[in-house]
């Protein structure tokens, strides 16, 4: 039984080792055909565009939303407790 088991341990560790093996090779290849057909979709926006700066936070709205959580989670609580 324990020859059993070891074979079975050799054959799915065997395959599993081929198909990534596989997989990495496909990989791979895609990297080095994809890029020769960029021309045919190309991306939206240039990549060389700095991301949009982030909207400032309003020191008095994020209190407020701060505020209102607590209170909410307060009631809540108050409410489950009787």
């Amino acid at each position: 039984m324990f020859t059993q088991g070891l074979v079975l341990v050799v054959v799915g560790m065997t395959i599993v080792g081929l198909f990534l093996g596989m997989l990495v090779l496909v990989l791979m290849l895609s990297a080095l055909i994809i890029p020769r057909f960029n021309h045919l979709l190309p991306d939206d926006q240039p990549r060389t565009q700095a991301p949009a700066a982030a909207t400032p936070v309003d020191a008095e709205a994020a209190a407020v939303a701060i505020v209102v959580a607590l209170a909410t989670a307060k009631a809540q609580q108050a409410g489950s407790q009787t």
